[in-house]
């Protein structure tokens, strides 16, 4: 008999596993591709209603896949208290759901109760890690699990900023105890906005604190100066420098579970899974080869 502490859906580890991002329109394609196919991303956001098809497909997805619920409008970063309504409504997602892993953006996303069509970054500074850590600890209390938080892409810095962003990532960790979603592509597009280098910032990150990784395509543009500006996207393949600072990182934290995101001009669904293919293989490589090295030692 089923009782109100049993699971509507399965617990199916995400461990060692890439995944991609959810699209109704690839729901058919999903259902005639046998045998695991790793996790799905979806935004919170576009579950926020009671029912209706969006809802039907995810509901068939979760049957047989673990799913991470991705946050892009709580603007934690933002100054003003979070929307306490939003809040109740995501808590209600975490709670139908039962999602493997659960995050949301280091961004401010909302003005005077007018929600923003981006993730604005923010200055790094004393006051607003305070505000920031207490927006963490609320979320965190509201849903009654820790989140995962991710690094923005950015391409303005603040003058008035009096740490570095991996210091104030750092401390944001320490002070909540939420773990991190390491964005590689964010990485690469804002050091190469900002001219600095992005394998530092990597070796410099609390990668111990990393309990996912997105990887995502972006696109070149110029600036007022004629200078290259590159635009986090999300509308095409992960570009070759991308994966390769993703192979650092998998060698120095292990297979952590990786997400492939595709959210503008999406592909058939055999693209996108290549993608995730590819990353899974990145994946399965390094694991085997910790585990040869545990073995000899």
């Amino acid at each position: 008999m089923e009782t109100e502490s049993t699971l509507r859906f399965p617990t199916i580890s995400v461990a060692g596993q890439a995944g991609t991002s959810f699209k109704p329109e690839h729901l058919l394609s999903i259902a005639a591709e046998a045998g695991p196919q790793g996790f799905f991303e979806v935004h919170a956001e576009n579950y926020m209603g009671a029912g209706g098809p969006s809802h039907r497909a995810l509901e068939k997805v979760r049957r047989d896949h673990p799913i991470s619920l991705h946050g892009v409008c709580m603007s934690l970063g933002g100054p003003q208290p979070l929307d306490k309504q939003h809040l109740h409504r995501f808590r209600s997602l975490v709670d139908r759901y039962e999602p493997a892993l659960v995050s949301e953006h280091l961004a401010w996303s909302t003005h005077a109760g007018t929600y923003l069509n981006d993730l604005l970054p923010l200055p790094y500074t004393s006051a607003t890690l305070a505000y920031v850590c207490d927006h963490v600890d609320e979320m965190q209390n509201a849903i009654g699990r820790p989140i995962l938080l991710e690094n923005p892409s950015t391409y303005v810095l603040f003058a008035e900023s009096s740490m570095s962003e991996t210091d104030f990532i750092r401390e944001i960790s320490r002070r909540t105890g939420c773990g991190l979603l390491l964005d590689i592509n964010n990485v690469f597009v804002s050091a190469t906005n900002h001219g600095y280098s992005a394998l530092e910032y990597l070796y410099d990150f609390p990668l111990s604190k990393v309990g996912e990784i997105h990887l995502a395509g972006h696109a070149e543009e110029e600036d007022d100066e004629g200078e290259l500006l590159l635009i986090d996207s999300h509308d095409g393949p992960v570009a070759d420098a991308v994966w390769r600072l993703y192979e650092i990182v998998i060698d120095r934290c292990g297979p952590i579970p990786t997400l492939i995101e595709w959210d503008s001009k999406i592909p058939e669904w055999p693209v996108l899974r290549a993608e995730a293919l590819a990353a899974q293989a990145i994946l399965d490589r390094h694991a085997a080869r910790r585990k040869t090295s545990h073995a000899v030692g």
